[in-house]
């Protein structure tokens, strides 16, 4: 036996290149989105309980955000435009997630896979999935302002777009984010 696979598949993420239909000034694996979306979804989660007093357990969504598209080592990251062009396509695109998924898991051995699969396959409560959600939209409009930092007017649409998606994800934890951390972003480090 050449041991269980999963690690080493999980550790391709570094190869896998986002925003792939843009020009970028610098390229976003998807393994540095997952860790930005981890410390993000953590630090919502943390916002939830410790400013509002809500019942999020921020360890917890820091995992379910660092596994959330770690799929994508096997069905790849397809660009947003494709992926949500039709009904029928996201139907198909959920379809292969989930294969990869049950393929992911299988590289794991059989006392560890059921412990990993909530994580993999996304099955956590409403309030963890919606603070990774808002955290993997927060990294993208994060990622649009870092381009439009650079000069890069490629992200301006995508950047509007997002925004656009926040508007749905709206709550006490976004509002405190943007209010309290989005502004330092376009600030240069001189001023951090």
């Amino acid at each position: 036996m050449n041991g269980y696979g999963f690690f080493a598949l999980a550790f391709r993420q570094k190869y896998i290149a986002r925003w792939s239909l843009m020009r970028n000034s610098q390229t976003e694996s998807l393994s540095s989105h997952s860790m930005e979306t981890a410390m993000i979804a953590h630090c919502l989660a943390l916002i939830n309980k410790e400013v509002f007093g809500g019942g999020a357990d921020p360890d917890r969504t820091a995992v379910f955000a660092l596994f959330h598209d770690c799929t994508e080592v096997l069905s790849g990251d397809m660009p947003s435009p494709i992926k949500y062009y039709s009904g029928e396509m996201r139907k198909t695109y959920a379809k292969i997630e989930k294969k990869a998924a049950e393929q992911l898991l299988s590289k794991l051995p059989p006392e560890l896979s059921g412990a990993y699969a909530p994580f993999i396959n996304e099955e956590a409560d409403d309030l963890t999935l919606r603070l990774v959600k808002t955290a993997d939209k927060l990294c993208a409009l994060i990622k649009c302002i870092e381009e439009e930092n650079c000069g890069n007017n490629e992200f301006a649409a995508a950047k509007k777009a997002t925004e656009k998606a926040l508007e749905s994800y709206r709550s006490d934890e976004l509002d405190y984010f943007m209010k309290n951390f989005i502004p330092a972003f376009s600030l240069p480090i001189d001023e951090l």
